[in-house]
C-alpha cells in the first residue's frame, strides 16, 4: 500500500476517477502489484485495455480499498499478470484479441474471444481485415494410458447459450476438462464507445439478461461517481429492492435446476413455481419480468405504489412458508444427497487465488460480498448475514443459496419497511469540456460485477469495461470436475451456473 501511495503522489496527471482514484504507474510498480496479487495480499477485480494503456483493478481485504492502476503499453506490450496470477490469463487473452496488446511472459497466448470469424483482428485497436476463416485451436495435451476425449458443444441440447467443453477421461472419470468460450461475443465495449449515457445504460443492462438489474446498478453508480451526482434516497432503496428480487428469482431457479440435473423433478417444479411468482410480482411492480431498463443513471424509471408494496409483503410471507418445506425436501431426500455431497469440490485455496465471488466462492470458504465489503448504499443501513461453507461441493453451493434466499427475504422486508419518500430520479446533463471517469463494484446473484467507464469531453461514453463474475468462476469449474465422473458434469456445471453472455461480452 505504501508503494502505491508513493507512486500516486508522483504519477502523471490522469482524469479524475471516482470513487477510487486511478494511478498511472511504471513497470516497477506494476510488477510489485503482480507480486502482491500472487502473494494473496490483494484480489484481482479486473484487467482490461483501451489500446494505449492496460488497466488493473484490485481489492485489498486488509482495509477494504480498491486500487486502479494504469500502465502505458509501450511497444504494444506489458508485463503479464497471468504469469504469476492465473486468474488474469483469460482476461489477458481477451485483451489481446480486442486490442492487440501483448502480455509479455504469459504462459498461454492462444486466442480466447476471437475464433477467426469476425472478419477483423483487433477490432478495438487499429483493426486488420481477415478472410473470416475459423482459426485452429490447440487444446492442452494430456498424457496417460487409456485416455479418451469427449467433445461437448458448442451447441447444446435445450435452450442454452453456446460453449465448448473438451473432456479427457479414463473410463468414466474426468482427468481434465478444458473450456473454449467466446461464441456469444457481442462487442459490448465497441458498441458503447461513442454512445450516449442513456444508450450505454441500455446496453449494460443487456450484458447478461438474468443480471440486468445488477449490471444496470453497476453502470449507473459508475456514471454517478464520474459526474459527481447522487441518486435520491428512495431510488437507492428501490434499486436494492429490485436487486434482491432478482437475486431471489435466480437462486430459486438455480436450486431447482441443480436438483433437476440429479433427476429430482419435484424440487425443480416447486422452485420454478416460486421463481415464477417472483417474476410476475416484478412485472406487476416495475413493468418487466426481469426489471430491464428499470434502473438508470440518476435513479430509477418506476416507482413502487403502496398497493404493490403490500402485494410484495404477501409474496414474502408465502416465500417464508415455502422455503422451509423446500429445505426439508432437499435435505431429507437421501438419493439427492448421494448425488450432491462430495461432488464437484472446489477447494478454498483455489477460490481465494482466483478471487472467486458469489455463492461459488462463499461455498468454498471465501467470505466476500460486495454489499458488505464495499458497503454501497443502502446496505450499510440494513441487517443481513452472508452464508458460507468450507465444504466446496455441489451440496454446499445449494445450502449457501438457501442462506442467500433467507437473507434476501429479510432484506426485502427491511427495504419495504424503511423505504423513504421523495423523488425517484435526479435530472442531469453529461458535463462537457473535461474527461471524467467512474467505477463501481456491485453484488449480483453470481457475485461481484465490476464497472469502469470514461466519459469524454463531448459527454458521450469514450470507453466502458464491465467484468462479469463468471470470468473468475469458469476456470474453477475445470478444477471442480476433475476426478468426478462424466455424468456428474451437468450437476457441477449447474451448481456453478456461470454466464456465457456475461463472460463473452
Amino acid at each position: 500500500m505504501d508503494l502505491l501511495r508513493k507512486e500516486a503522489l508522483a504519477s502523471p496527471a490522469v482524469p479524475a476517477c471516482r470513487p477510487w482514484p486511478r494511478m498511472a504507474v511504471d513497470q516497477a510498480t506494476w510488477r510489485a502489484t503482480i507480486n502482491q496479487l500472487a502473494a494473496g495480499e490483494c484480489d484481482l477485480l479486473s484487467l482490461w485495455s483501451d489500446g494505449a494503456q492496460v488497466h488493473l483493478a484490485a481489492f485489498r481485504p486488509s482495509d477494504a480499498s480498491v486500487q486502479i492502476l494504469s500502465l502505458d503499453c509501450a511497444g504494444g506490450s506489458y508485463p503479464s499478470v497471468g504469469r504469476a496470477h492465473p486468474s488474469a490469463l483469460r482476461l489477458e487473452r481477451a485483451t489481446f484479441d480486442l486490442y492487440g496488446v501483448v502480455a509479455e511472459g504469459s504462459s498461454d497466448t492462444r486466442r480466447w474471444l476471437d475464433h477467426g470469424r469476425w472478419g477483423v483482428r483487433r477490432p478495438g485497436g487499429a483493426g486488420e481485415a481477415t478472410a473470416g476463416a475459423a482459426d485452429p485451436y490447440t487444446f492442452l495435451p494430456v498424457e496417460g494410458e487409456g485416455l479418451h476425449q469427449i467433445p461437448v458443444g458448442p451447441v447444446h441440447a435445450g435452450v442454452i447459450e453456446p460453449g465448448h467443453f473438451r473432456f479427457t477421461a479414463n473410463g468414466e472419470v474426468v482427468v481434465r476438462l478444458e473450456e473454449r468460450l467466446g461464441f456469444v461475443h457481442k462487442g459490448v465495449g465497441q458498441l458503447m464507445s461513442g454512445a450516449s449515457i442513456e444508450g450505454a445504460a441500455k446496453l449494460a443492462g443487456r450484458v447478461s439478461g438474468d443480471s440486468t438489474v445488477a449490471y444496470a446498478i453497476a453502470f449507473a453508480q459508475a456514471v454517478e461517481a464520474a459526474l459527481e451526482i447522487s441518486a435520491p434516497p428512495r431510488a437507492v432503496y428501490l434499486r436494492a429492492l429490485m436487486a434482491e428480487l432478482e437475486r431471489l428469482a435466480n437462486h430459486f431457479g438455480d436450486i431447482g435446476a441443480i436438483c433437476n440435473d440429479a433427476s429430482f423433478a419435484l424440487m425443480q417444479a416447486q422452485c420454478a413455481l416460486v421463481r415464477e411468482k417472483i417474476l410476475r410480482a416484478s412485472k406487476a411492480c416495475f413493468g418487466h419480468r426481469l426489471m430491464m431498463d428499470c434502473v438508470s443513471p440518476g435513479g430509477v424509471a418506476h416507482d413502487l405504489s403502496a398497493d404493490k408494496a403490500a402485494c410484495l409483503g404477501e409474496l414474502l410471507d408465502w416465500i417464508r412458508l415455502m422455503t422451509p418445506r423446500l429445505i426439508a425436501l432437499f435435505g431429507d431426500t437421501t438419493s439427492l444427497q448421494d448425488r450432491t455431497v462430495g461432488t464437484g469440490i472446489l477447494n478454498t485455496s483455489l477460490a481465494r487465488q482466483f478471487g472467486c465471488g458469489g455463492v461459488i466462492g462463499r461455498a468454498s470458504g471465501r467470505e466476500f460480498d460486495a454489499r458488505k465489503a464495499i458497503g454501497y448504499a443502502p446496505y450499510p443501513d440494513l441487517s443481513f448475514a452472508v452464508g458460507g461453507s468450507r465444504d466446496g461441493d455441489v451440496d454446499a453451493r445449494v445450502w449457501v443459496r438457501f442462506d442467500e434466499v433467507s437473507a434476501s427475504t429479510e432484506l426485502v422486508t427491511q427495504i419495504l419497511e424503511r423505504m423513504p419518500h421523495g423523488p425517484i430520479n435526479v435530472e442531469f446533463q453529461a458535463r462537457t469540456g473535461a474527461v471524467r471517469e467512474g467505477a463501481a463494484l456491485v453484488e449480483g446473484f453470481r457475485g461481484d460485477i465490476f464497472a469502469f467507464l470514461r466519459i469524454g469531453e463531448d459527454g458521450t461514453i469514450e470507453s466502458c469495461h464491465l467484468r462479469d463474475p463468471s470470468w473468475f468462476q469458469w476456470p474453477l469449474l475445470e478444477a471442480a470436475i476433475k476426478g468426478n465422473i462424466v455424468a456428474d458434469f451437468p450437476l457441477c456445471n449447474k451448481s456453478f451456473n456461470c454466464s456465457y453472455s456475461g463472460h463473452d461480452l
